[in-house]
């Protein structure tokens, strides 16, 4: 039986790549982003090369947080069901503190954290009223430790959804819930996002980064560096080193 897989920004970068993965797959989809024209050609895209797999597509900025609610529970509708909800949709700006952009941070700040808890509320009423469902979120390899410059927000951010993620797992296993939460922390994958940083390690094409993200989430365990070569020792030993290391490296 074909499952019901929501991603959020899924026009461009990772939810792009794991549409195409999931739909490979042979899985439904639902669809949103704030650029629809886009959604459109990746739903013809999809629907011509996988004939079996139903897709429905709508438009969603996650920062009007009644909207979220309003769009998560119009594809529950559309699908009966919601088997896995992907908070995807996130921004990578950001700027040194007090250097005067604010604004940078504070867009980043909101987009990545408060729309990402605007997202997790609205998938985990619907998982609890189905009393079954997986949540995945998005983090980021920055999360582990604090980062310098211009990824100190988004690091913080992440490592808040992070948090967040661990929070609702504890809970959840507390009430032994059949609901599911894993947390990826992707490494550098090449996307529109990062397209223009220069100092991005072992960075992997965008195909490979995605197909290890689905192999991640389909493992179903709670926490996930991607590609697990190299990030996962990476992730070991950035938590582990100290400050004046760090400053060093970064």
């Amino acid at each position: 039986m074909s499952r019901s897989i929501l991603i959020t920004g899924a026009s461009s970068g990772l939810g792009e790549g794991m549409a195409r993965e999931f739909a490979s797959r042979g899985d439904n989809l639902a669809l949103c982003a704030r650029r629809t024209e886009r959604l459109e050609v990746l739903k013809s895209e999809l629907e011509q090369r996988y004939p079996g797999i139903r897709i429905h597509v709508m438009a969603l900025d996650v920062n009007d947080h009644a909207q979220v609610q309003e769009v998560f529970r119009a594809f529950q509708a559309h699908f009966g069901t919601l088997d896995r909800i992907i908070v995807n949709a996130g921004i990578g700006k950001g700027q040194p503190l007090g250097t005067g952009r604010f604004d940078a941070n504070r867009q980043t700040a909101e987009t990545n954290f408060v729309a990402a808890l605007a997202q997790i509320e609205a998938a985990m009423e619907i998982f609890r009223e189905q009393n079954r469902g997986h949540l995945v979120a998005v983090s980021s390899v920055t999360a582990v430790r604090g980062m310098p410059g211009n990824v100190t927000t988004y690091a913080a951010t992440k490592a808040g959804l992070a948090a967040l993620c661990e929070g609702l797992r504890i809970e959840l296993k507390k009430r032994r819930s059949p609901i599911r939460v894993t947390t990826l922390y992707p490494g550098y994958i090449r996307t529109e996002i990062n397209e223009k940083v220069k100092n991005t390690p072992f960075i992997v094409d965008a195909q490979t980064g995605c197909r290890a993200m689905v192999k991640a989430i389909e493992a179903g365990k709670a926490e996930h560096f991607v590609p697990a070569w190299p990030w996962a020792p990476i992730g070991f030993v950035l938590r582990r080193l100290p400050e004046s290391v760090l400053a060093k490296l970064f």
